[in-house]
C-alpha cells in the first residue's frame, strides 16, 4: 500500500488510498445505496492500513530490539556508561513484545471483521499507558545519547522512531474509521469512545515527557498511576498555625499522589520542574472551599499539621479539580469498606466523566482471585499474593496475562505481567 505523508505534519503518514476515497466522494448524484457501500469500503481501507502499518511498526521496533540492542550486549558498552544504556532504550522492549505477540495478532483479526476495531483499543487503554512510561523516560534517555554521541553514532538513525506520532496515527485513521461508520449509518457509539481515548493517550504522552524533567523526587513515577491533571496553582503552605507567603507551583495530580513542585527555566521551551513536597492520595483529605473563594481549595495529609492552600486561575479549573479528587476519595473510599464493587463503578461513573476520568480506572469492576504467591522477576512484571483480586487486561501465547491489581491499604494500584496459572480463570 502506497503511504504518502500529511501535508500539515510531515511526521503523520498518510494512506493514498484513503486520500483516492476520500478525493472520489465528491459526487452527489449517488444512490444511498452507492454512497454506503463507498463508506463500507472506507472503512475497510482504514483497517487495512492500520494492519499495514502495524507491521511495519513492529518490523521496526525489531531492528532496535533485536538488532541494535543485541548488538550492543555482543560487543559490550564503555565501563562509563554501564547501565545508562537501560535508560536509553527505557521499556521498549515491553512495547515491541506486546505489538508484536499480541497487539499485531488482534488487529489481524479485525479485518475479518470491522467492528472489532474500536473494542480492540478500548479494552486496551490502560496498555497503552506504556507510551506513557516510554516519554516520561524520554528526557533522561535523549540527555544520554547528546552525552555519548559519538557511541551513539549509530542509533541517531535507528532511534528516530516516533512513538508519539504511531498514537497520532491511530488517532488519525480512528477518525477516518468514525467518518465512513457514520456515513454507513452504522452505530457510531463505541468508535466514538475510541477516538476520545486516542485522543487523550498522546496527550498523556507529552504530559509525562514534561515530567521527565522533575528533579529531587525520589518515588518511582511509574508506579503512581496515570496523570490524571496538571496544572499551575499559586499556593500557601500552613504548618502549625503559620500561614507561607503564597508561591507559584505546577502541581501534577496521579492516581496514587499529588506532586508540588516549582517550575525551573520560566518562560523557557524546556521548562523543568524542582520537587518540593507530595501527598499521597490513600491518606489525602480536601476541604473545597475557602472563605466563599470560588478558585480556592484545601489539600492536606490526614495525620499532618502541614496543609496546602490552593488558588487557581480560573473557578472552572478548581471545580475540575475538586470533582477529579472528590471522584478518587470516593473510589477509594468505597474499595476500603467493602462495598461491592459493581456499585462503585456505577456510582462514581457519571462524575468521573465530568472530571475527565475514565470510569473504569477507579477500581475494575471484573475481579479473578490470585491462587497462589508470584514474586516479580522481570521489570514488567507485578508480585501477586494468594487471596488478592485482580482485573485480567490481557494475555499472551506464553501463558502470562496482563493484570490490574488495585490499590488497598497496604500498597498503590499496579499493573504486569504474572503467569496465568496463578490465576482462577475458571
Amino acid at each position: 500500500m502506497q503511504i504518502i505523508k500529511d501535508p500539515n505534519n510531515p511526521e503523520v503518514r498518510v494512506p493514498f488510498l484513503f486520500l483516492q476515497a476520500l478525493d472520489s466522494d465528491q459526487g452527489s448524484n449517488e444512490s444511498d445505496t452507492e454512497q454506503r457501500n463507498k463508506a463500507l469500503r472506507g472503512r475497510m481501507f482504514v483497517v487495512n492500513e492500520m494492519v499495514q502499518s502495524e507491521k511495519d511498526y513492529v518490523k521496526d521496533l525489531g531492528v532496535i530490539v533485536e538488532g541494535f540492542m543485541s548488538r550492543l550486549e555482543v560487543r559490550g558498552i564503555p565501563e562509563e556508561m554501564r547501565g545508562k544504556d537501560k535508560i536509553v532504550f527505557g521499556n521498549i522492549q515491553q512495547i515491541y513484545d506486546w505489538h508484536r505477540d499480541f497487539f499485531l495478532v488482534e488487529l489481524e483479526r479485525c479485518i475479518q471483521n470491522h467492528d472489532l476495531l474500536a473494542d480492540l483499543f478500548i479494552r486496551h487503554e490502560r496498555r497503552l499507558h506504556m507510551y506513557v512510561v516510554y516519554c516520561q523516560n524520554k528526557p533522561r534517555s535523549e540527555f544520554i545519547v547528546i552525552e555519548y554521541e559519538t557511541y551513539f553514532e549509530v542509533m541517531g538513525h535507528t532511534m528516530t522512531l516516533a512513538e508519539i506520532q504511531t498514537l497520532i496515527f491511530f488517532l488519525f485513521v480512528h477518525q477516518d474509521f468514525l467518518k465512513y461508520t457514520s456515513k454507513a449509518g452504522l452505530d457510531c457509539e463505541e468508535i466514538e469512545k475510541a477516538v476520545e481515548l486516542m485522543s487523550l493517550v498522546p496527550k498523556r504522552c507529552n504530559d509525562m515527557m514534561n515530567l521527565g524533567r522533575l528533579q529531587g523526587y525520589e518515588g518511582k513515577l511509574t508506579s503512581q498511576g496515570k496523570l490524571l491533571q496538571q496544572e499551575t496553582f499559586c499556593v500557601w503552605e500552613q504548618d502549625g498555625g503559620v500561614l507561607s507567603r503564597s508561591k507559584e507551583r505546577r502541581v501534577f495530580l496521579f492516581e496514587q499522589i499529588i506532586i508540588f513542585s516549582e517550575l525551573l527555566r520560566k518562560g523557557s521551551n524546556n521548562p523543568g520542574y524542582q520537587f518540593k513536597n507530595s501527598i499521597k492520595v490513600s491518606y489525602l483529605a480536601m476541604q473545597d472551599s475557602v472563605d466563599g473563594d470560588p478558585c480556592k481549595f484545601v489539600l492536606w495529609s490526614r495525620g499532618s499539621a502541614e496543609r496546602f492552600t490552593l488558588q487557581a486561575s480560573s473557578a472552572s479549573i478548581k471545580m475540575t479539580w475538586v470533582e477529579t479528587i472528590a471522584s478518587l476519595l470516593d473510589a477509594q473510599n468505597n474499595f476500603l469498606s467493602g462495598k461491592n464493587l459493581a456499585a462503585i463503578c456505577t456510582a462514581n461513573s457519571q462524575r468521573s466523566r465530568r472530571s475527565g476520568l475514565n470510569p473504569s480506572f477507579h477500581f475494575p469492576c471484573e475481579l479473578v482471585l490470585v491462587l497462589q504467591d508470584f514474586v516479580a522477576v522481570r521489570e514488567d512484571e507485578i508480585s501477586v499474593f494468594r487471596g488478592e483480586k485482580v482485573q485480567i487486561l490481557a494475555s499472551n501465547q506464553q501463558g502470562q496475562s496482563l493484570v490490574y491489581r488495585p490499590a488497598n491499604s497496604d500498597s498503590p494500584a499496579a499493573e504486569g505481567w504474572v503467569p496465568r496459572s496463578v490465576l482462577n480463570t475458571h
